[in-house]
């Protein structure tokens, strides 16, 4: 028998952007098809490489391998955490897994039980991090680890972190230069000859770029009635630029509040990310015309995107005690205030101290990008994407998100990230070289969502004011507090909608799964 037949892939779920060269240097036979070829690339890098093998591949991926010669299972999940992988392990000792949760609850040995100090996390984060799910057992599998299930027993290996080396050694037009032909060699890997793939666009310097450096024939974007919050005009005019079809899809207030348990339940896990359900509504208008659509994900985090990235020396040695990534919802004294069970022990910074412990030393913007990476691209950012394009039948795929571009990034100085007057400047220094001035440089917009109006509107408001007063609130929050933030929003404190909505999306993810089902 051969050596190959003793390796069962018992789950995977990706896209393995260097088959190309992998199919060379490990005799797989390129011309099998794709699910074929990437399973026949994962049995062959496993026995090469072992634990290592995540480190040759490119791409996105997680998967379950099983050797039933030394019945041992192997478990990997990509650098980045683009493709999630979770595992439970039941009273009587067996190990269940999967690329969803679901699938684990599907299996016998399972029992659903809220892990209720989460919420706490939650409240603050708007979504969670660490090892831990809001399921009692149920584990991730971090980003850039491999677990081993031998003998009963579950040992999990880190393979890869993010590092960083800034080299003084470059000008601005270098670093440029060395990003842009990097990412036309991932853009050639991206897709296959034979495979039709569309873009997502919004107004900003990152799908733009992605777009251009592409050959899809047309573009998807969301817009909205009002357009003061509409960003489609923006794309559309770079779709028309660059000789693109052009598709907007509108979202109406009644579309984005009917879709939100759909949203929830797809998502497994609570996420108070608002642009989430419309990026669900986006991702089942572009299904209609493509299996398979590029995104812009992991340039800002990578580059230095974000407004607040600009304050960074400000914050200094300060970070650690504060900084747990992108969001801050909630403080710890409002916590306290509305949840009925509060552990003043457990707080959201303790979940990245192991990470300002590795990036001890580093600058300040080098330490919150890493914070953000490891914590808010795989918890928030990844895991929407991969839910959301997963439940509408389309397969999302993020030419930014690789290895060798991070690693370009992780050696650019972060005055070519961010200065007085712009972020992500080397990247954008980049993308003009495909684009005009006024795209490549123009302000970051964030994801819109005009949920700030929408939530005070009585049309639109209704589930939002059921739940607040309804018997699942009162097992988690003071009532009186939670529709105190809610009254005190509808006064006209616009800055609170954003507690509403996170404690109504866990809410409604709560009595998707634990009333409905």
């Amino acid at each position: 028998m051969g050596r190959d037949s003793m390796i069962e892939i018992k789950e995977y779920s990706g896209h393995i952007r260097n088959w190309a060269a992998l199919c060379g240097e490990l005799g797989v036979d390129a011309t099998l098809p794709r699910q074929a070829r990437e399973e026949a690339i994962l049995v062959a890098a496993y026995e090469k490489w072992g634990g290592e093998m995540g480190l040759h591949l490119h791409g996105m991926f997680a998967c379950a391998l099983y050797d039933t010669e030394a019945d041992k299972l192997f478990c990997l999940r990509d650098p980045f955490g683009t493709k999630p992988f979770y595992y439970y392990e039941t009273a009587d000792g067996r190990l269940l897994y999967g690329t969803t949760i679901r699938q684990i609850m599907e299996q016998e040995g399972f029992v659903k039980q809220l892990n209720e100090k989460l919420l706490q996390i939650y409240l603050t984060m708007t979504y969670t991090t660490g090892e831990e799910t809001f399921f009692v057992g149920v584990k991730k599998l971090l980003p850039g680890r491999y677990l081993v299930w031998e003998g009963g027993k579950a040992t999990v290996t880190r393979y890869w972190k993010p590092t960083f080396a800034p080299d003084e050694s470059k000008s601005l037009e270098d670093w440029a230069e060395e990003i842009h032909t990097t990412l036309q060699t991932v853009m050639g890997e991206v897709k296959a000859e034979d495979e039709y793939t569309e873009s997502f666009l919004s107004g900003g310097v990152d799908s733009s770029y992605v777009l251009a450096v592409s050959d899809a024939p047309r573009a998807n974007s969301c817009g909205y009635e009002d357009s003061r919050l509409d960003e489609s005009g923006l794309a559309r005019q770079t779709a028309d630029l660059l000789g693109r079809e052009f598709n907007r899809c509108l979202i109406t207030p009644e579309a984005y509040f009917g879709v939100v348990p759909y949203v929830m339940y797809n998502m497994e896990q609570p996420l108070g990310d608002a642009s989430a359900v419309a990026f669900a509504l986006g991702c089942i208008a572009t299904a209609k015309n493509t299996d398979i659509c590029y995104s812009g994900e992991g340039a800002d985090e990578f580059f230095g995107g974000y407004n607040m990235y600009r304050n960074a020396e400000r914050y200094g040695d300060n970070l650690k005690t504060f900084y747990v990534g992108n969001t801050n919802i909630m403080k710890e004294e409002e916590k306290a205030a509305i949840l009925k069970r509060y552990d003043p022990d457990f707080l959201p910074i303790h979940l990245v101290q192991d990470i300002y412990t590795e990036n001890e030393g580093l600058d300040p913007l080098s330490k919150m990008t890493d914070v953000d990476i490891q914590v808010w691209l795989e918890g928030d950012i990844y895991l929407n994407v991969d839910k959301m394009s997963r439940a509408a039948g389309l397969e999302v795929r993020m030419p930014l998100t690789d290895r060798r571009v991070f690693d370009i990034a992780s050696r650019i100085p972060s005055r070519y990230k961010v200065n007085e007057e712009q972020n992500k400047v080397a990247l954008r220094t980049a993308a003009a070289k495909v684009l005009p001035e006024e795209i490549a440089f123009r302000k970051k917009l964030g994801f819109v969502v005009p949920i700030r109006m929408w939530l005070a509107d009585e049309r639109y408001n209704g589930d939002v004011r059921r739940l607040f007063a309804s018997d699942i609130a009162a097992q988690f929050f003071h009532p009186d507090a939670i529709r105190a933030i809610f009254d005190e929003y509808i006064g006209g404190n616009s800055d609170n909608w954003r507690k509403v909505w996170t404690i109504y999306a866990f809410l409604v993810w709560y009595e998707e799964y634990f009333v409905k089902r």
